[in-house]
């Protein structure tokens, strides 16, 4: 004869009900063993090559390490570490220091981060949706668009700066139109037209790409049943194709931002050591601090790395929540 247990009693026990974190871990590896030996040498990898130059970056933060007072071996003879514990006054100097650096960097940051995503998926949905037609050539077209994202990003990033000297290619076109020829390399703010252009040419393939996989995914009926409605092709076009390319929209968008907070190598390779300071985006800048001048400023250097890694973690999880809440993300 089964017993009723009463429903406060089944409720006062949610030990029982739902074991502790160690219990789930312990039952995962005995059901998933062959899963964990799987991913254990990902893992210390990983944690190897990102997570404890990671750590050792933030504490260098907390410091104030350079070149001169950082351990290091000449022969057989150890230099010990010198640096000294000094809390947030290298986020104190960063933020409002005289220097007042960072924020001028920053908004250069954003504005490049905000024109090339921009450029980048306009100009990606335009040739996605060209390439979606049956054209003759269609097959040559992709190929040919997708060459910029398949060659090394340095050897894009070197060959506009042939093309961009005040005697390469692009000036001697401008002069044969009787247009003016900027100094692409040495104008500040030709410097910064110049990047972002090297920057949507890199990024363009990608977002076609991905993008024409989307429209793919589109069923061919939505359409039938919209121009059986008289709508035009802007109203299928807003009403159909944009709708579903939300999804796929939402995700490269998040990463052409993310990349594009953190192109190093466009700014880098195209300017080498002759680029203004106001071209600098904020991973150049940390750069700058690192290598470019004496004694190596690794404290200030991981600081900016931080916050930039702060940056993008906070924008991150208000994108995925505001997505979450326009039911584009599960």
């Amino acid at each position: 004869m089964a017993v009723a247990v009463p429903r406060a009693a089944r409720k006062a026990d949610p030990e029982r009900k739902r074991p502790g974190l160690a219990a789930r871990i312990r039952r995962s590896y005995s059901q998933y063993w062959y899963a964990w030996a799987m991913v254990a040498p990902v893992v210390v990898v990983i944690a190897v090559l990102v997570g404890y130059p990671l750590v050792r970056g933030i504490l260098y933060t907390f410091t104030d390490a350079n070149s001169l007072n950082v351990s290091h071996t000449i022969g057989v003879r150890r230099t010990p570490d010198q640096y000294h514990w000094i809390g947030l006054k290298n986020y104190t100097d960063i933020l409002t220091g005289p220097d007042n650096q960072f924020w001028p960097h920053f908004v250069w940051t954003v504005i490049w981060t905000v024109v090339c995503v921009a450029l980048t998926y306009g100009t990606g949905l335009a040739l996605a949706v060209l390439l979606n037609r049956q054209v003759r050539g269609r097959a040559f077209y992709r190929v040919m668009l997708v060459l910029p994202w398949a060659v090394p990003t340095f050897v894009t990033a070197f060959a506009w700066r042939l093309l961009l000297t005040d005697h390469g290619a692009v000036n001697g076109l401008l002069g044969s139109l009787g247009l003016p020829q900027p100094s692409w390399l040495s104008s500040p703010l030709a410097q910064k037209v110049a990047a972002i252009a090297v920057n949507t040419w890199v990024g363009v393939p990608f977002m076609m790409l991905s993008l024409l996989g989307g429209l793919q995914s589109i069923p061919g009926e939505l359409y039938e049943a919209a121009e059986m409605d008289g709508a035009t092709p802007w109203q299928r076009f807003t009403n159909v194709t944009l709708p579903g390319l939300r999804p796929v929209s939402s995700t490269v968008i998040l990463l052409g931002i993310i990349w594009t907070f953190n192109q190093f190598n466009i700014i880098r390779l195209l300017f080498g050591t002759t680029n203004s300071d106001s071209v600098q985006i904020l991973v150049t800048y940390a750069y700058r601090l690192f290598y470019d001048q004496q004694p190596q400023d690794y404290a200030g250097s991981a600081t900016v790395g931080v916050l930039v890694l702060s940056m993008l973690v906070v924008f991150t999880s208000f994108y995925r929540r505001w997505l979450r809440r326009s039911g584009q993300l599960a």
